[in-house]
């Protein structure tokens, strides 16, 4: 037993490496804060729109849906003539793409989800539209787009790793780095770890915001 976790964890490669692994562990966050946020920026309007004016709705989800079925290594190998193969745009763009299903879903789920006699009341207090918007139907909705952005942002960090093939790839460098050694998997492993830790913490202090933001939830049970 000693012996197996020697060859899955050595402690002085990791002693030797902190500046490697913190940086690596910093170009994951920041990948994956630009793409929830530029795909969460994207995606309101278009969850908006595509509620509003519901003709919009199955040309927006099914263009996402396209989008989202590319795999992506093959869309970072696709982008790297106009992008540049070793840049982050290049891991960025499919990155905030493959946000946009899962939030626009959820942002139309959740503005379809207000019961229409909390429109009613809001439209009979006066209520314009943008008002109405801004002042009862996102603030009912931010359980369910919550919910997306959850799942978006753990998604996201998983993809980061594939980043490695452009040279942007955070804990993915890590992960590489171990499978091409075949004799010491400490990089491997790290990143490994490192990767599911990020998304738990992300995911718990969403969930954490979701209640902060929704204190009627709260009081209602």
């Amino acid at each position: 037993m000693l012996v197996l976790a020697q060859e899955w964890v050595r402690w002085s490669w990791v002693a030797d490496h902190t500046d490697e692994i913190r940086a690596a562990l910093v170009e994951h966050v920041e990948l994956s804060l630009v793409a929830v946020l530029a795909g969460l920026a994207l995606s309101l309007p278009l969850g908006i729109a595509a509620v509003r004016w519901r003709r919009l709705r199955t040309p927006v989800l099914l263009a996402e849906g396209v989008f989202y079925a590319i795999p992506s290594l093959a869309l970072i190998v696709m982008l790297g003539p106009w992008t540049g193969y070793l840049t982050r745009t290049t891991v960025v763009i499919p990155l905030i793409g493959y946000t946009l299903l899962i939030l626009t879903r959820n942002v139309v789920t959740g503005l379809e989800a207000v019961p229409a006699e909390v429109l009613e009341s809001a439209t009979g207090m006066g209520y314009g539209r943008a008002r109405r918007l801004f002042r009862v139907e996102l603030p009912l909705a931010v359980p369910t787009i919550v919910a997306g952005i959850r799942i978006a942002t753990v998604s996201t960090i998983a993809l980061v790793t594939v980043g490695f093939v452009a040279g942007h790839g955070g804990l993915g460098q890590l992960i590489d780095q171990g499978l091409r050694a075949f004799v010491d998997y400490t990089p491997l492993t790290v990143g490994v770890v490192l990767s599911v830790a990020l998304a738990l913490v992300a995911d718990a202090l969403l969930l954490l915001a979701q209640r902060l933001l929704t204190p009627w939830i709260r009081a209602a049970r």
